[in-house]
């Protein structure tokens, strides 16, 4: 028998270890190998799968642009028709007013040799007349002020005028008239208050 140095032990043993690692390392390749063939096969699933939904992704892009050039070009339209409008809006306004213009024009032409003024005084309140019905026709209306106290939602006081206790912050007199289109003040009435 023969006797072996520490030395010598020690190195038999470090072989020995390393043949056992080397010899685990392979068996545990082997044993991964089989799981990485099962997550390559999933990754073919995926691929078949990925095709439905990239279809399914491609036809919801599709409606979304589709959708979107639609919106576009109604948005396009509601705006032409909105200028439209408002080109067109006082067309009927217009109208009404050609009809007491047409009045004026006679009016006018009848007062070149007219020698009774009470007739074309008469002709003229017609015409003012007709003025009022066209403008009431649009829900057009004078705002009454004389009498009234001062109501700044309503007038415009562009005077005092001293006129006793009675009539204090009365309007006593109207500069120009207001008007209001429904429940809409379009234009103040000026006034003088009373002071």
């Amino acid at each position: 028998m023969v006797k072996k140095t520490k030395n010598e032990q020690t190195t038999v043993n470090q072989e020995v270890c390393q043949d056992e690692n080397t010899q685990a390392t392979t068996e545990n390749a082997t044993q991964q190998q089989p799981e990485a063939d099962n997550v390559a096969e999933p990754a073919g699933e995926q691929t078949d799968k990925s095709a439905p939904a990239t279809a399914e992704n491609d036809e919801w892009k599709d409606k979304y642009l589709r959708l979107s050039a639609e919106f576009d070009n109604y948005r396009k339209r509601t705006l032409k028709e909105k200028m439209d409008l408002i080109e067109s809006g006082g067309e009927d306004v217009i109208k009404l007013m050609l009809g007491v213009m047409d009045d004026f024009g006679r009016a006018l032409a009848a007062m070149q040799n007219a020698t009774d003024v009470a007739a074309v005084r008469e002709g003229v309140e017609l015409i003012a007349q007709k003025m009022t019905d066209a403008l009431k026709i649009k829900g057009v209306s004078e705002i009454e002020a004389i009498g009234q106290p001062l109501d700044t939602d309503l007038h415009e006081a562009v005077a005092k005028f001293p006129a006793g206790d009675d009539k204090k912050g009365l309007v006593i007199d109207v500069v120009q008239k207001g008007y209001k289109l429904k429940d809409k003040v379009i234009r103040y009435a000026k006034v003088v208050v009373g002071d």
